[in-house]
């Protein structure tokens, strides 16, 4: 365990005499560094000092109180259970998902099952400024054979730490990660210039690819077969199906990137589709599952559009590196809203 150094706090000095230019400096930095609260705490300047991102304890206390408020949550399909322990796509998401269950069981998850997260692995960025954030990879009791990984942000250090982003992955597929001798990661800048893609072009770039294709990205279950899956359902005998896809960038949607120790990164990045169901005259559109009626409003006589967010990991080499594609490793998509025409 590490010794925690946390908080933010602005310190301004006067002088009310000339002395000794190199005691003016020693106080200057120790001001600038830390300052000791009256409970003995010390407190770092985090928007400008880098520093691990949190100790691997306060870590640790993030997953666990996730995990309880969403076992909370899932069990009485109640999205304010744990809606302080999530935000951006995983947020939006799971909101959905409660108020959905909600609808259809207003007594409670009648297949409740908690979630157990065990062999939980941590990799931290040290970096300065916020948001503060860190990636936890963990086995789970849910999901089948496949690792979860999540992402925990916090804006400010009175905020509690929240679970961002959601992605399943099979066990080894994650890169190595650049870390120093201390083992703290590399949180890699959202406009850096030394990656195939911009981390905060990705979610733009990616909306783009699934309309119109290109060689930005490998193929893959998440880019290629995805498009053809797509291309397959536009058209059937009585329904159209058309796709919109947008970039999700803004706020707790912003993407975040860790170096890999190849010199790339890996970036969580988020994206929101419609997906709008057609019927020709004298057809009917199909009928949906529960969760997509308990979401839906209007009637539906003639159309549906579904709403979705996703979140996606990707593999983004380093300029110039391998075949200069980025290559998707997970994609985790939820129903957020649907309207009936």
């Amino acid at each position: 365990m590490t010794r925690e150094r946390t908080g933010e706090r602005s310190l301004t000095t006067g002088r009310r005499r000339p002395v000794r230019r190199d005691r003016n400096a020693v106080i200057a930095v120790s001001l600038t560094a830390v300052s000791l609260t009256a409970s003995g705490c010390v407190v770092v300047h985090g928007e400008r000092v880098v520093l691990p991102a949190a100790t691997r304890a306060e870590a640790a206390k993030a997953v666990e109180q996730f995990t309880t408020a969403y076992n909370k949550a899932d069990a009485a399909y109640d999205a304010s259970l744990d809606a302080e322990h999530t935000t951006g796509a995983l947020g939006a998401i799971d909101a959905a998902r409660l108020k959905a269950g909600r609808v259809n069981h207003p007594d409670g998850n009648p297949q409740h099952k908690a979630l157990v997260l065990t062999d939980v692995q941590y990799t931290i960025p040290k970096k300065a400024g916020w948001p503060r954030w860190f990636v936890a990879d963990a086995q789970a009791n849910k999901g089948g054979d496949v690792r979860w990984l999540l992402v925990f942000t916090r804006n400010r250090l009175a905020d509690p730490w929240q679970a961002a982003y959601l992605t399943l992955v099979a066990p080894g597929a994650l890169p190595e990660f650049s870390k120093d001798k201390d083992g703290w990661a590399e949180a890699v800048p959202a406009g850096s210039g030394e990656l195939t893609r911009s981390p905060e072009d990705l979610s733009k770039d990616y909306a783009t690819y699934l309309h119109d294709g290109g060689e930005a990205f490998a193929d893959g279950t998440y880019t290629s077969e995805l498009r053809a899956t797509r291309e397959k359902n536009s058209s059937k005998p009585g329904l159209a199906t058309q796709y919109v896809d947008q970039s999700l960038t803004s706020g707790d949607f912003a993407p975040l990137a860790l170096r890999t120790a190849d010199g790339g990164a890996l970036v969580f990045f988020t994206t929101h589709h419609y997906v709008k169901q057609t019927a020709a005259a004298g057809a009917t559109v199909p009928t949906q599952n529960e969760n997509v009626q308990a979401l839906t409003t209007g009637e539906v006589k003639q159309s549906l559009t579904m709403e979705f967010v996703a979140n996606e990991v990707a593999l983004d080499p380093a300029k110039g590196s391998g075949n200069g594609k980025v290559s998707l490793l997970s994609r985790l998509e939820g129903l957020t809203a649907a309207k009936g025409e």
